[in-house]
């Protein structure tokens, strides 16, 4: 018997599921929300949350958040074009590029984001937030803000040569 599944071209990754409770009349309402980030491993890579009163449905529901909110982030090689620091609430990310055979040297919600999206060479350091979806936040804050050198030779007018000196 075959199975009739899609194969998503996304890695689909849950960091968070949260348990909320709701108090009403009749005593409490018990829902789940999940934090998913996806990614392509290419460069593109978006967050979501998803809320349902199963956890499967709020992971799917998350996914398809996160596949709409998809940014692209130019790579140099294997890791990032420059440092950066991303910020979102009281989270922030300071993203470093590395040289190869560094690794991805991050916590967790950082990590999974860096990892769906295709960065394998970076060192980052998460300062402030201890709150998992802002942390997630801020690093595609960070990652939202990476300009390769050939899109700020464009905005100057000028070529990457003139441009790199």
């Amino acid at each position: 018997m075959q199975r009739n599944e899609q194969v998503s071209e996304f890695t689909e990754k849950l960091v968070a599921v949260n348990r909320v409770s709701k108090t009403v009349k009749g005593g409490r309402n018990m829902r789940f929300s999940a934090l998913m980030v996806v990614g392509d491993e290419k460069g593109r890579v978006g967050c979501g949350m998803g809320k349902a009163v199963e956890i499967p449905e709020a992971i799917r529901k998350g996914n398809e958040a996160a596949k709409r909110a998809m940014i692209t982030v130019p790579l140099n090689g294997t890791t990032i074009p420059h440092e950066v620091v991303g910020v979102f609430g009281t989270g922030r990310v300071k993203l470093l590029p590395a040289p190869e055979g560094t690794g991805v040297i991050a916590g967790g919600p950082v990590r999974a984001v860096l990892e769906a999206c295709g960065i394998k060479n970076i060192v980052t350091k998460s300062i402030g937030s201890n709150n998992k979806i802002n942390m997630v936040r801020a690093t595609l804050a960070g990652l939202s803000q990476l300009r390769s050198a050939e899109q700020v030779a464009q905005m100057r007018g000028k070529s990457v040569e003139e441009l790199l000196g």
